[in-house]
């Protein structure tokens, strides 16, 4: 009999299967490359986060936190309870929109400070086996969520922001992995956090901050959902079920496909379906950088010699991206234009070339003026912008990357991978501290017990200015 049916829950096999799977999940039942492709983003996230505690976002938040706890804040001598910081550390892993995409969509700023958050207390040592596989946990858990759910396109389309609304649940996966919760608390962790998700795209409109508050909310509520299941709180039963008040109904207005939740369990692992992002822009913009970088590449081209560049894109992606505002660091990060004008500009899609200093460049008046954006009622609603970049010979040269940098279709080197965190790290944390924590990182599956790993992320030094 499995541990549902003994809890009196009504048989959901899908659900079942999925919070059985993730709640056993053993570190000999991952494949090697699954171990690499996990400690890869959880070293990008590391960077992410601790770049993000030089905003102004994260410290207005620490600034809310309650004081006198025992919980560490990133970059910093300050503690606070574990929900707190799961909130805190969560804002600083998404704010610079450097952290990882394509999963819940951004896994890893919700599922890390849960687990960090929840490290600390855990009673009995934590491997570093057992931390990837509570990371894999918040991965498989966040993607088929939204996989049930129609898909990005559907699930954000309706303007709801699936890195608040999945992300809780998979951060509740995560929490309840590493503590090792049988597959009946799993699923209450699981269902009760479905009560706490939420993130609207509304902040698009205007270049508000609150798209960077979603992530830390997400690993606040789904360390409160683990925290509440083990309390003797029952998740809804149902809630995955086509009733008045489910998920699906609530957020995508039909059925949902809860058969995704289940779908190649063991072998469709779904953190191979999240990317990393070189570029410090929304990822609906990566496409199209790496697209203009591969035209100059391939023309021999530079930016100088660009007359001007047209995008065809659906109008999903020219809603989501196709304005620039400038007034504020998220309004810029949210704009395709935008990004395109400091790659011409600036030849890089770094952070420095969000600063207020490169967004008031005059020559990004000048780049931005030769940007033409054609959204097209033909194109899917997830396709990739087709670019054409014409130079002032007259000759012109198009270009569609189906799948951005970062991405398993074109994965960055591990090089690459650490050279973005030691260059974030380094924002917030001394030379030899960020190299200490990448040899942790880099040696985790051997880790004995991981829950000094916060620890690790803390500093006493004199606080560095914000970043603007």
């Amino acid at each position: 009999m499995s541990d549902a049916a003994r809890s009196g829950l009504p048989a959901l096999p899908h659900v079942e299967a999925l919070a059985e799977f993730c709640a056993r999940l053993a570190p000999a039942d991952l494949p090697g490359r699954i171990v690499a492709r996990t400690k890869s983003h959880l070293l990008d996230t590391l960077g992410a986060a601790l770049a993000g505690t030089r905003s102004a976002e994260f410290r207005r938040m620490r600034a809310l936190a309650a004081p006198d706890g025992q919980t560490p804040l990133l970059a910093s001598s300050e503690r606070t309870a574990p929900r707190d910081a799961a909130l805190v550390n969560g804002v600083a892993a998404h704010v610079f929109e450097l952290d990882d995409s394509g999963g819940c969509d951004h896994t890893g700023a919700v599922v890390l400070p849960a687990l960090l958050a929840a490290l600390p207390s855990c009673p009995a040592p934590v491997s570093g086996a057992d931390l990837i596989c509570a990371l894999t946990a918040g991965y498989e858990v966040g993607r088929r969520v939204l996989d049930a759910s129609g898909g990005y396109g559907a699930h954000n389309g309706a303007g709801w922001h699936s890195t608040g609304t999945c992300g809780t649940l998979a951060s509740a996966a995560a929490v309840a992995r590493l503590r090792g919760y049988d597959s009946a608390l799993f699923r209450h962790a699981v269902t009760l956090a479905t009560s706490l998700s939420s993130g609207l795209w509304a902040f698009n409109h205007d270049g508000s901050q609150a798209k960077k508050v979603h992530a830390g909310r997400a690993a606040e509520g789904g360390l409160l959902a683990a925290d509440l299941a083990a309390a003797g709180f029952s998740g809804p039963a149902q809630v995955f079920e086509d009733v008045w008040g489910g998920f699906f109904r609530s957020f995508v207005r039909d059925a949902g496909r809860p058969e995704e939740f289940s779908a190649g369990l063991g072998s469709a692992w779904k953190i191979e379906r999240a990317s990393l992002k070189p570029y410090a822009a929304c990822r609906g913009a990566h496409s199209a950088i790496d697209a203009v970088c591969d035209i100059f590449t391939d023309t021999g081209r530079a930016a100088a010699d660009v007359v001007k560049i047209e995008l065809r894109l659906s109008h999903f992606l020219m809603d989501m991206c196709g304005q620039a505002r400038l007034e504020t660091l998220a309004g810029a990060q949210m704009s395709l234009g935008y990004a395109l004008a400091a790659l011409s500009v600036f030849g890089r899609v770094d952070l420095d070339q969000y600063s207020a200093a490169a967004r008031s460049d005059p020559r990004i008046v000048d780049a931005l003026g030769r940007i033409r954006l054609h959204p097209d009622r033909d194109m899917p609603q997830m396709a990739e912008p087709e670019v054409t970049v014409t130079f002032a010979d007259g000759s012109s040269r198009t270009a569609m990357v189906p799948r951005a940098t970062g991405s398993s279709e074109r994965p960055m080197t591990d090089a690459a991978i650490r050279a973005k965190f030691d260059s974030l790290a380094s924002l917030a944390l001394p030379a030899v501290r960020v190299s200490g924590l990448a040899a942790f990182v880099e040696t985790l599956e051997r880790q004995d017990d991981c829950r000094g790993l916060p620890e690790l992320l803390v500093s006493a030094e004199p606080e560095r200015p914000v970043f603007a």
